[in-house]
């Protein structure tokens, strides 16, 4: 996927899926392994605009592999049905479905998820769906609730200070001066 070549990392990925049934591994753990790598095949398949197929891959085989394990952090995958509603808001986002990403992210608790990098991108995506809407208010919010989680990823991710500048510029004053205020806060300006 780092390479740009999105068909690669899925053929890898499914080959990797076949391989499992070879390993010496318990079944939770070929699981959810199996089920982390249909994830990597989703991100794939969604990186090619193929909306359907990410969606069908989704639902027919990371959702029930996250069912069947659980919540948890099986082979450090971080793999379970959270994770699958997270790579569904961004599926839908990327496709610009923004109405649904925000449907799919209000049903989405992230606070028992073990790794903070996958809380930290959830919400950073939810942010961009509001700004993506031109829903200033509520992209504050958003990164507000990030600087809670890691202000030091907030000032250093791209993509957050991006929309800090977009609510300061674009925002109603009130928004405007609480980004400016949070842009202070955490080292942008």
């Amino acid at each position: 996927m780092a390479a740009q070549e999105p068909d690669g990392a899925e053929q890898v990925a499914l080959r990797a899926v076949d391989e499992l049934h070879r390993a010496p591994m318990t079944e939770p753990e070929r699981i959810a392994m199996s089920g982390a790598l249909q994830l990597v095949a989703v991100v794939a398949e969604a990186r090619r605009r193929d909306w359907p197929a990410a969606r069908d891959r989704l639902r027919t085989q990371a959702r029930p592999a996250a069912l069947s394990v659980g919540e948890g952090n099986i082979m450090w995958t971080v793999f379970g049905p959270t994770n699958v509603d997270l790579h569904e808001v961004s599926i839908e986002m990327e496709a610009g479905d923004t109405s649904e990403a925000l449907h799919v992210a209000d049903e989405v608790d992230t606070s028992s998820l073990p790794s903070m990098e996958r809380s930290f991108t959830f919400n950073l995506e939810v942010a961009r769906c509001h700004n993506l809407r031109r829903a200033d208010a509520a992209v504050l919010l958003s990164l507000m609730e990030l600087e809670d989680l890691a202000p030091e990823d907030l000032a250093r991710t791209p993509l957050a200070r991006e929309l800090m500048l977009t609510v300061i510029r674009r925002g109603r004053a009130m928004h405007a001066r609480q980004a400016e205020k949070l842009a202070e806060r955490v080292g942008v300006f």
